[in-house]
């Protein structure tokens, strides 16, 4: 009986010290971006900032189209978010609930697109959209960081279909409901923890992508987030360290948001499943 309080003891000091390895970087980047340039150029760095400042993010707000770019990514985020939402449900749930003999091929061709590098695709990617005039627009990128994300969405859904039981469905028909009236009705209000974890990390992957952005977007009133943060990196590789905390951490907030707005729906979600299951 003694060994269950230290066991979970030893339980509560391994989530806090997991708690502490995540929240520590946050935590230095707001530091940082409250300290003034002569702190940054001290030899021994302090954690905490010892005359805090905000003149960081004024000079990060100054910098020319950063509150712009904020909207150009919350804009484009969104939309592949919604629209990789739209597409990959019924998808996974054709491969998740119909016997084919293209459904191992399926399988196998979308955890082998994981395995291709951004470089090898982005030359074969640009040819393709340019004489659509998709290139340098919002819907250009849009498109792209949806066939981007497909893959893993797919997956992701396709293991939560699978684990919706078939009887509900079977009893839903036999009640007079069609294939469609199904899903909306049944499958997809136990689909809700594994939609919002999709969307949640199709959302993060559009927001932090820089690689697609920096290739396709040649306008400055288009450039996204991770575009303009680059600036703050001079030619010569001088960084401003102020500025630049600042601005990533006016960067972080959205996703913050995002991720806190979605976590009640996703336990909602889970609570909701379990009781329907």
């Amino acid at each position: 009986m003694r060994t269950r309080p230290a066991a979970r003891a030893a339980q509560y000091v391994a989530v806090i010290c997991y708690l502490v390895f995540l929240a520590f970087p946050l935590f230095w980047l707001l530091s940082s971006s409250l300290k003034s340039p002569r702190e940054f150029a001290s030899i021994t760095p302090s954690i905490l900032p010892k005359h805090p400042d905000l003149s960081n993010y004024t000079d990060a707000l100054r910098e020319q189209g950063l509150v712009h770019s904020m909207w150009n990514s919350l804009q484009i985020s969104v939309a592949s978010t919604v629209l990789v939402l739209v597409v990959s449900l019924p998808v996974a749930y054709a491969l998740a609930r119909f016997r084919s003999r293209l459904r191992p091929i399926t399988n196998g061709w979308i955890l082998v697109s994981q395995v291709f590098p951004v470089i090898l695709i982005v030359i074969p990617l640009f040819m393709i959209l340019r004489p659509l005039h998709l290139t340098n627009t919002i819907p250009g990128v849009v498109i792209v960081y949806m066939v981007w994300s497909m893959p893993f969405a797919l997956w992701m859904l396709q293991g939560y279909v699978a684990a919706v039981p078939r009887e509900l469905e079977e009893a839903a028909s036999v009640d007079g409901a069609s294939r469609v009236r199904t899903i909306v009705s049944i499958v997809m209000p136990l689909l809700r923890p594994g939609l919002i974890a999709t969307a949640m990390f199709t959302f993060i992957s559009a927001w932090n992508e820089f690689f697609f952005a920096l290739v396709l977007l040649q306008d400055p009133q288009l450039k996204t987030l991770p575009l303009v943060l680059a600036r703050f990196v001079g030619a010569e590789g001088q960084v401003q360290f102020g500025p630049l905390a600042a601005a990533s951490v006016l960067a972080t907030v959205p996703s913050l948001v995002f991720f806190a707005f979605l976590q009640r729906r996703l336990t909602s979600g889970l609570l909701s499943g379990a009781v329907k299951g």
